[in-house]
C-alpha cells in the first residue's frame, strides 16, 4: 500500500467522529510497521484522547521504528488534552506522513517542527484536498472566527420548493431526502426562519437510524412569534435558540424560555417592510459560541438573505422529477433579487450525483471568506 492508500484509511476512520469531535476538528490516525497496520485510532470527541494518541496506544511498544500517518498535523500545545506531537516523538515512531498542517495559531506548524527536532522524517501534503474537504467546517471557522455555512435547498426542475397553494410533500424522493438527513448529521447547529416554524410545525430532528447526533436548532424569529408549543421544542438532545428583536415583549420571552428555548436579542435591520436579524452579527455571535457550522434549511426568504448578503460557503441542492410552473409557486430563493448580472453570487461546481430519478449539486461560493473552501479540495 501506499502513502495515499493509508492516508484514506485514516479518513474513513476520521468520518467515524462526524457530528461530534466540535469544535475540534475530525482526525484519524495509522501506524503502520513493516507494511502491516499496528494501531488505529480517531478522535471520538471534544475532550477525549486525539486519534494519534489512540492509536498510538493501540500499538504499543511496536510503535518504535513505524511510520505514523495522521490527517492533520498533530497539535503542539496544552489544552483539555496534552500536545500530541509530543506523544508522537515518545513512541518512537521514525516517520510521519500529515495530510495538512494546521492553520489554528496554536499549531501552525509547530506540531512539525517538533517532530522534525527530534529527528522523525515529515512528509506534508498526502491526500491534501480530501482532507481539506473532511473538515472544512472546522478550518473555516479557525480561520474566518464564524460557521461554515451550508444551504440546503429541494426543488423541482424549475426551481419551486412548494405549489401556489403551499404543498411541498414530496418534491424529491426518498433518496434525497434520506442525503439529506446525513447533512443533519454533520452540522453543529441547523437554521430556519419563522415562516417555516409557523407553515410547517416541524421536529427538525435527524432521522436516520441508530442515534445520530442531532443539531441545535436557530430560529430567526425577530417578532417572537414561535408558539411554545412547537415541535422544535420535543427533541431534549439539543439546545434550542430563538434570535428575536429588542422590541419582543419580556412575557412573550419568558413563554419561550419556559418551553425550552434560549433567547437572543439583536438591534433588527430594515429590509423593506421586514424588520431582519442582522446576519453578521448573529454570525460573530455563533462564532464565539464555538459553533463551527451551520446548515441552513429555509425557508425561501432565509435562504436569500444569506445568499444575498454573500454569506454562506456551499449551497447543496436536491431537484425532483417535477415540474410546477406558476408565477405564485414558492421559488427557493425569495428576496428581491438581483437587478444587474454582475452582482450575481459566482458559484463553483464541485460534483453532481444521480440519485435515483433526483438530481444533487454541491457548488461552493467562490467568494467565501477562508482558504480551506473549495479551492482546496
Amino acid at each position: 500500500m501506499t502513502d495515499a492508500d493509508y492516508m484514506r484509511r485514516a479518513l474513513t476512520l476520521a468520518k467515524l467522529a462526524e457530528g461530534y469531535a466540535s469544535p475540534n476538528p475530525m482526525v484519524g490516525c495509522l501506524v503502520v510497521k513493516d507494511g502491516h497496520i499496528i494501531g488505529e485510532g480517531y478522535h471520538h470527541k471534544a475532550g477525549q484522547a486525539h486519534a494519534e494518541v489512540n492509536a498510538l496506544n493501540e500499538a504499543g511498544e511496536a510503535a518504535k521504528g513505524a511510520t505514523l500517518y495522521v490527517t492533520l498535523e498533530p497539535c503542539a500545545h496544552y489544552g483539555k488534552t496534552p500536545p500530541c506531537a509530543k506523544r508522537v516523538v515518545e513512541s518512537g515512531v521514525k516517520r510521519v506522513v500529515i495530510g495538512i498542517v494546521d492553520p489554528n495559531p496554536l499549531v501552525a506548524g509547530k506540531g512539525i517542527a517538533i517532530l522534525k527536532k527530534a529527528g522523525i522524517e515529515v512528509t506534508v501534503g498526502v491526500e491534501a484536498g480530501a482532507c481539506s474537504a473532511l473538515n472544512e467546517h472546522f478550518l473555516t471557522y479557525i480561520q474566518t472566527g464564524r460557521p461554515f455555512i451550508t444551504i440546503k435547498s429541494a426543488m423541482s426542475l424549475d426551481g419551486k420548493i412548494a405549489t401556489r397553494t403551499g404543498q411541498s410533500k414530496w418534491i424529491t424522493n426518498e433518496a434525497a431526502r434520506a442525503d439529506g438527513q446525513a447533512l443533519r448529521r454533520s452540522h453543529d447547529a441547523m437554521l430556519v426562519g419563522i415562516g417555516t416554524i409557523l407553515a410547517d410545525n416541524p421536529r427538525l430532528t435527524c432521522r436516520l437510524k441508530g442515534h445520530p447526533h442531532q443539531p441545535d436548532i436557530i430560529i430567526l424569529d425577530s417578532q417572537g412569534q414561535t408558539p411554545a408549543d412547537s415541535q422544535v421544542f420535543a427533541c431534549k438532545e439539543r439546545h434550542v435558540i430563538i434570535c428575536t428583536g429588542l422590541n419582543v415583549a419580556k412575557e412573550r420571552k419568558e413563554a419561550l424560555e419556559a418551553a425550552g428555548a434560549e433567547i437572543l436579542t439583536f438591534s433588527t435591520e430594515q429590509q423593506g417592510d421586514t424588520s431582519c436579524i442582522p446576519i453578521r452579527s448573529f454570525l460573530e455571535e455563533l462564532g464565539k459560541r464555538q459553533y463551527t457550522s451551520l446548515l441552513i434549511e429555509g425557508g425561501s426568504q432565509i435562504i436569500a438573505s444569506f445568499i444575498e448578503s454573500g454569506q454562506f460557503d456551499k449551497i447543496i441542492t436536491y431537484i425532483g422529477n417535477l415540474i410546477i410552473g406558476g408565477t405564485q409557486a414558492l421559488p427557493a430563493v425569495g428576496g428581491q433579487g438581483i437587478e444587474q448580472l454582475k452582482d450575481a453570487v459566482p458559484l463553483h461546481f464541485a460534483s453532481v450525483e444521480m440519485l435515483g430519478q433526483n438530481i444533487k449539486i454541491i457548488a461552493y461560493n467562490t467568494k467565501s471568506e477562508g482558504a480551506y473552501v473549495y479551492r482546496n479540495h
